[in-house]
């Protein structure tokens, strides 16, 4: 069995919003989530035991309340689709329209992604990594709660297989310039695709809700896909 990763983890690129769960959203966590859910633990998964099969796995990481991502699994049945959120109201949205959809290749996580990846997910055993309008943190002295660093792209790295790839969307301007930065100094990965766009030409992805919300606020969107580096 791999030992999972030491990384300190101090500054969280996270603040964890105090929010009220709706009367079906706390039932869908009492019934769904014994089924759909992934308590988190030191022991490293095992993908292919969690979903009774072998596929590729995609797994997303800050997923709101995942309306986005249970589209990705409708759409894409022969991958597996693991969803880490912190939190619960989004988990419980999340868990009802996995239900609606009849869908059995998600599950879900409610912990702290860099805490999880460290912790759960094995090295080499993922195809993607998506990062969908991550919290910019717009003021300069919180730079450093960007989840987007370099120790982030290592840890991302090292658990995706050949080929594998990051996908990151934003929609403020200074944290796609923190992003093209980070990842120019990184022999990781490698960019493969890039646009800018009003909303119009979303990278291989749905449009997401906040999304929506940074367009109406005149925003640009910010797509980049990276393939992990060769021989890293």
């Amino acid at each position: 069995m791999q030992a999972p990763d030491h990384h300190k983890r101090s500054i969280r690129s996270f603040v964890k919003r105090a929010g009220r769960l709706t009367p079906s959203q706390q039932k869908a966590l009492a019934e769904l989530w014994p089924t759909l859910g992934i308590g988190y633990g030191p022991e490293l998964l095992n993908l292919d035991k969690v979903f009774a099969r072998a596929a590729p796995a995609v797994l997303e990481i800050g997923f709101g309340n995942g309306e986005t991502l249970v589209q990705q699994a409708v759409e894409n049945q022969d991958k597996n689709y693991i969803g880490i959120e912190v939190h619960e109201p989004g988990v419980g949205h999340c868990l009802l329209q996995a239900r609606d959809a009849g869908i059995d290749n998600l599950r879900l996580l409610m912990h702290d992604a860099i805490e999880v990846l460290n912790a759960q997910i094995p090295l080499e055993s993922l195809a993607r990594v998506n990062l969908y309008f991550p919290d910019p943190w717009p003021k300069k002295r919180h730079h450093k709660r960007r989840i987007v660093q370099h120790d982030f792209l290592d840890l991302i790295a090292d658990r995706l297989a050949a080929n594998g790839t990051l996908n990151i969307a934003t929609d403020w301007a200074a944290y796609a310039e923190h992003i093209d930065e980070i990842l120019s100094r990184s022999d990781r990965f490698t960019c493969t695709e890039r646009r800018e766009h009003d909303g119009e030409n979303p990278l291989d992805r749905p449009r997401t809700k906040f999304e929506r919300r940074g367009l109406k606020k005149g925003h640009r969107i910010w797509d980049g896909c990276f393939i992990k580096t060769p021989d890293h």
